[in-house]
């Protein structure tokens, strides 16, 4: 609608084009909303929109409807009362630990994390005093050990990176005491597990992955089982300025549209090439929950409904690895996972670059560990191009 000024001067029509209403029909795509603002003529739902993350739209850092529609969504896929959406995963993890520790607090973590997550945490320790006990994550009597009173979150992955190990989360969760669980559930989707089923109070996603899926997105999501709690820490992520773009989001809805079918496919042709690399000569180890010589695998038999299909495998030392991914043509060397097309890394020099190496030994992670993002090519193709490789 035009505004009620008539007759407008070319000038104003310029800056003021007429949007249609729409009646009878609704998009079946999401609309995007790329604007950074919204304009009000009242000014009381103005102020109040600016106070509450669920109001009126107001301002696109504080909220957005594309955005909104994206956590939405994945509330409702993780059985969770509310989400934030963020510009990266790392936003998310960012936003709930900053919005929940202060100086002296303790966190208890497990040993196998993502590399920026660990590089999180001991960049908390170091600045603001945070105490840190890391644990395997499969044991409740240590993580009981490990509670102090000022013990005031709990990290877990639900499969972890690289190594997939799966924690048994409903026993951990359980011995937790009044800590916050916190679970990163990227690795899963809420398609093979839903932590907040299982005791979590938070779950956070890198949308980057698995949900956004195309490897053209960049973004993350923290989802909450408490309205209350989501409030809080809404409050303090548009002040740190974690917010996603509605570009971002849209492409993110865009991508769960087609998780479910994508998902069936990663994980079949995960677990061809799991077996195939068992018996690879070349190949020392592989670690992929599907395995039943995984120490994970009975735990994540009971907990997840599918096994996942980022893994990792160890090669015989850091220079095998670097020949190894060198040879691969099909396979592409890129960092992230959960796209498409499959890919490589060696985590020890790139994801997971900031432990040391006493800490990459506690996490199962060699010199020449090899992470795989399997995607949905055939995979005879994949298995030809990682068994040429192999030979180098």
């Amino acid at each position: 609608m035009h505004p009620k000024i008539e007759p407008m001067r070319p000038d104003t029509r310029l800056v003021h084009p007429a949007v249609p209403d729409l009646t009878g029909s609704r998009p079946l795509a999401v609309p995007l909303h790329q604007t950074s603002g919204f304009a009000f003529s009242d000014p009381d739902t103005f102020a109040d929109a600016m106070n509450r993350p669920d109001g009126a739209f107001v301002y696109t850092r504080l909220g957005n409807p594309t955005v909104r529609t994206l956590e939405n969504a994945l509330a409702d896929l993780e059985g969770g009362a509310a989400a934030l959406a963020t510009s990266s995963g790392m936003g998310a993890i960012n936003a709930v630990l900053l919005a929940t520790l202060s100086a002296g607090d303790h966190v208890i973590a497990q040993r196998s994390l993502y590399g920026g997550t660990h590089a999180l945490l001991h960049d908390l320790a170091a600045r603001w005093g945070i105490e840190l006990t890391f644990v395997g994550g499969h044991d409740p009597a240590e993580v009981r050990a490990a509670l102090r009173p000022t013990t005031r979150v709990l990290y877990l992955e639900t499969i972890s990176n690289p190594t997939g190990h799966v924690s048994d989360l409903a026993a951990v969760s359980a011995a937790s005491g009044d800590a916050l669980v916190v679970v990163d559930n990227t690795f899963a989707t809420p398609l093979l597990c839903r932590p907040i089923e299982h005791g979590a109070d938070v779950v956070v996603h890198s949308t980057t992955k698995y949900l956004g899926g195309h490897s053209d997105v960049t973004g993350g999501v923290a989802v909450f089982a408490d309205a209350e709690r989501h409030r809080h820490v809404w409050q303090h992520g548009i002040e740190l300025g974690v917010t996603p773009d509605p570009f971002a989001a849209w492409l993110t809805l865009r991508g769960l549209r087609t998780l479910a079918l994508r998902m069936r496919r990663h994980e079949e042709n995960a677990a061809v090439l799991a077996h195939r690399l068992v018996g690879h000569p070349s190949v020392r180890a592989v670690h992929w929950p599907g395995l039943p010589t995984h120490p994970s695998h009975d735990v994540a038999a009971k907990l997840l409904d599918g096994f996942g299909s980022a893994f990792s495998f160890d090669l015989a030392d850091a220079d095998a690895g670097r020949r190894f991914v060198k040879a691969l043509d099909l396979v592409h060397l890129a960092p992230s996972l959960g796209g498409t097309e499959t890919l490589v890394l060696h985590p020890a020099s790139t994801s997971h670059r900031q432990l040391t190496e006493e800490e990459l030994n506690a996490a199962g992670i060699s010199g020449g560990t090899i992470r795989l993002s399997v995607g949905i090519e055939d995979p005879d193709d994949l298995w030809d191009d990682i068994a040429r490789a192999l030979t180098a």
